[in-house]
């Protein structure tokens, strides 16, 4: 697949596509990265600063897009977590060792919630802001 979206967009069967049709390249196979990451993303595969990027070039950008397309749906499903115990979507908010308790209690889940909050709640005020619960996660 990443062949025929390469040779797609290698018009002139030069072996390289340019940098602006890389993107329309990885819109075709469903990724779209924004300009920062596209711009990482070249200049972390570009070996020979040629602006063109070659197949195996072509090959590690999409592993790369990948990396950070996984990643994103990790902070995704981190944030949707925080939201569900009482957080807020703009990452504010605090939830509580109460609600925490009790969901772990409901679903029977056998952590010992005490030390990792203890481990994690950076301020000890018994609640954790959007950063100590990700890093509780992790």
């Amino acid at each position: 697949m990443c062949r025929k979206a390469f040779n797609m967009f290698d018009k002139d069967a030069s072996g390289t596509i340019d940098t602006k049709d890389l993107r329309t390249a990885l819109s075709a196979l469903g990724q779209n990265p924004t300009e920062e990451e596209l711009f990482v993303m070249i200049s972390q595969v570009d070996e020979d600063g040629s602006r063109c990027i070659e197949f195996n070039e072509f090959v590690r950008v999409i592993q790369f897009n990948k990396a950070l397309s996984a990643r994103d749906g990790d902070e995704l499903d981190t944030l949707d977590a925080f939201v569900a115990l009482g957080g807020n979507l703009d990452r504010t908010g605090k939830i509580s060792m109460e609600k925490l308790r009790s969901i772990c209690e409901e679903f029977e889940l056998t952590v010992n919630l005490d030390r990792l909050v203890k481990d994690n709640d950076r301020d000890l005020n018994g609640v954790l802001s959007y950063d100590e619960f990700r890093a509780l996660l992790s």
